[in-house]
C-alpha cells in the first residue's frame, strides 16, 4: 500500500515515537523511508545541529532503504514556513504517507503557537499519520 514514507523529526521524544511508527510501517510494506528535519536559520551552526538530529534519527532505524533531508524554512513565516517546507518535500519526494508527531497543545497555547501538524493536514496531499506523545 505505501511505497514511500516520510517522517519529520525535531529531536523530541514525540518525534522519536513518530519515527518508530514510520519504521514499523516501512518495514511492514517494504517501503522506502525518508527522514526530514527543518531548520529556520541559514547559519552553519543551524545546519550542523539539524544534520546531527538527522544522523541520530538514522542511527536509531533498522529499515533498509533510508534517506534523509535537511529542509530550510523561511523564519519570517514561523510555523507556516516549516509546514510549507515539509509539504514541498513530501511532494518532491513523492511520499504517499507522512508521519509526524504532534505536541498535543490545547487552548490558548494552541491558538497562539499553532501547530505544524495541524497546518500539514491542510497542505499535504498524501496520507498523514499524527503520533501523539505519551500521556
Amino acid at each position: 500500500m505505501y511505497k514511500k514514507i516520510m517522517v519529520a523529526v525535531d529531536g523530541s521524544q514525540t518525534a522519536q515515537k513518530a519515527l518508530e511508527e514510520a519504521e514499523n510501517i516501512a518495514t511492514s510494506y517494504n517501503a522506502g523511508l525518508c527522514i526530514v528535519h527543518c531548520i529556520t536559520g541559514e547559519e552553519e551552526a543551524d545546519k550542523a545541529a539539524g544534520n546531527a538530529i538527522l544522523e541520530k534519527a538514522k542511527e536509531s532505524v533498522d529499515a533498509l532503504s533510508i534517506e534523509s533531508r535537511l529542509l530550510e524554512a523561511n523564519i519570517a513565516y514561523g510555523t507556516n514556513g516549516i509546514s510549507e517546507a515539509i509539504s514541498e518535500a513530501v511532494k518532491n519526494w513523492g511520499a504517499d504517507l507522512l508521519v509526524v508527531g504532534t505536541a498535543n497543545r490545547r487552548g490558548l497555547e494552541r491558538f497562539v503557537v499553532g501547530s505544524v501538524a495541524e497546518q500539514l493536514v491542510s497542505l499535504v496531499e498524501a496520507s498523514i499519520l499524527l503520533v501523539r506523545p505519551n500521556s
